[in-house]
Formats: structure tokens, C-alpha cells, sequence
């Protein structure tokens, strides 16, 4: 008789908001040794679409973006019901420092100010998430 095989953990999906595609390229490269996915949007109106078609387990999320910024995208995510439990870690740069408080008031699960390692961003991920090498 066979048995079947244990059904595999689903790969976290990783949503990394950013216009920079620098910095998503970074976020695709730190992160290819883990089995996780990672998808990009490049502000925050593609963003929702994202989230709301793939429903990432984590969103790395800009400040300062064309047509619709993290911190109105944090604030939609946070203000529906259906999503506002994924995490997000925000991605300020220091000059940003006057939305830290703003971030954190509506409740950001995170601030990895830029410029950033890839140490520093696995350390943060792995706050929300458990990242597993392939």
C-alpha cells in the first residue's frame, strides 16, 4: 500500500514595495537562498493589487513612492479588515524621520531604515517570519 507523501508548508510569499529596482533587486538577491517568494510592485497602488490577488505573508514596504506612498499604503492595509493582519515592515530612509511616529502609530510591525544590509533585513524579517534555507 502507498502511503502519501506529507503535504509540503506552503513557501511564505514576501511583497517588496519599492520604486527603486535596486533595492527590490537586493531584497530578490538576499532572499533567493530561502524558500520563500518574493514579488515587487513599484508604489503603492500596484501594491494593492498584489496584495489583494496574492495575499503575501510579509510586505516590505517604501515611504516615498510616486502615486500613492507607504505611508497611505500602510494606512488602506491597515484600515481593512481582510488586511490588515499581513505584517509590514517599512523601509524609511533617515530623512524620513518625521513619519517614524505616524509609522508606528498605525502600527507598522517594523522599521528597517535605508540603507540596510542583507544581515539587517533577515534579522528584521525573521521577527514575522520563519525563513528556512532551500
Amino acid at each position: 500500500m502507498k502511503t502519501k507523501p506529507a503535504p509540503s508548508a506552503k513557501s511564505p510569499l514576501i511583497l517588496a514595495v519599492d520604486d527603486s529596482k535596486g533595492l527590490r533587486s537586493f531584497v530578490q538577491k538576499t532572499l533567493r537562498p530561502f524558500a520563500c517568494d518574493v514579488h515587487e510592485a513599484t508604489n503603492g497602488f500596484n501594491a494593492f493589487f498584489a496584495i489583494e490577488r496574492a495575499r503575501p505573508d510579509l510586505i516590505l514596504l517604501d515611504v516615498n513612492m510616486p502615486i500613492m506612498d507607504g505611508v497611505e499604503t500602510l494606512r488602506r492595509i491597515k484600515s481593512t479588515t481582510e488586511l490588515q493582519a499581513i505584517p509590514v515592515i517599512m523601509l524609511p530612509s533617515p530623512a524620513d524621520h518625521a513619519v517614524f511616529d505616524t509609522l508606528t502609530a498605525l502600527k507598522a510591525d517594523g522599521l528597517l531604515v535605508k540603507p540596510f544590509n542583507e544581515t539587517a533585513l533577515l534579522e528584521k524579517i525573521r521577527t514575522v517570519l520563519d525563513l528556512k534555507p532551500t
